[in-house]
């Protein structure tokens, strides 16, 4: 009983080994941002030579940062919480987000497919509007930048199924009358 006890334990306090993915997480998006900083810095400072198309471009690179930024910080929060420990310091703090605490392991993985679905959304459109007007007019003749498009198409549909399919089957599978 002793020795069951003793690898129960060491099993229970192994879930700390997490912490080091966890603050690698937080060191990563540290970088993420100064890198976000340099990007916003090469926007604005070339914002009034910029032609429409570029400046869109540009804001939805902006926009995808920062929504990759908030996916690592909803997998860091709620990867602690869920398999390490609460975070203390949060509990009772005003500016806790109100999600926090409330993601599941299932919550999460559909928060990472949607993320991905609207991350590869974002980067097919900035694909799309980098085409040159006399590219979008080429005929029957594929070239590579077709055929790379045509791919980022096929993942983007790939992310948007598998998202609509495992949120279907989360909610089937959180029917009422099925104990949950």
């Amino acid at each position: 009983m002793q020795i069951e006890n003793l690898i129960e334990n060491l099993i229970y306090k192994a879930r700390w080994i997490l912490v080091v993915f966890h603050l690698v997480l937080v060191v990563s998006l540290a970088g993420f941002a100064a890198k976000f900083v340099t990007i916003f810095w090469h926007y604005i400072s070339h914002v009034f030579v910029l032609s429409e198309i570029e400046t869109l471009i540009e804001l939805l690179s902006l926009v995808d940062m920062t929504l990759l930024a908030n996916l690592i910080l909803i997998v860091i929060f709620s990867g602690y919480e869920n398999f390490v420990s609460i975070i203390g310091v949060a509990v009772d703090s005003p500016d806790r987000p109100k999600w926090m605490g409330e993601v599941d392991f299932s919550g999460l993985k559909l928060k990472l497919i949607g993320s991905m679905v609207a991350l590869s959304g974002i980067k097919l459109l900035g694909t799309f509007l980098s085409i040159p007007a006399a590219e979008s007019n080429v005929p029957a003749g594929w070239t590579s930048h077709d055929t790379h498009l045509a791919w980022m198409v096929i993942i983007h549909l790939t992310f948007v199924v598998t998202g609509v399919l495992y949120a279907w089957s989360e909610r089937l599978s959180h029917k009422p009358g099925k104990g949950h």
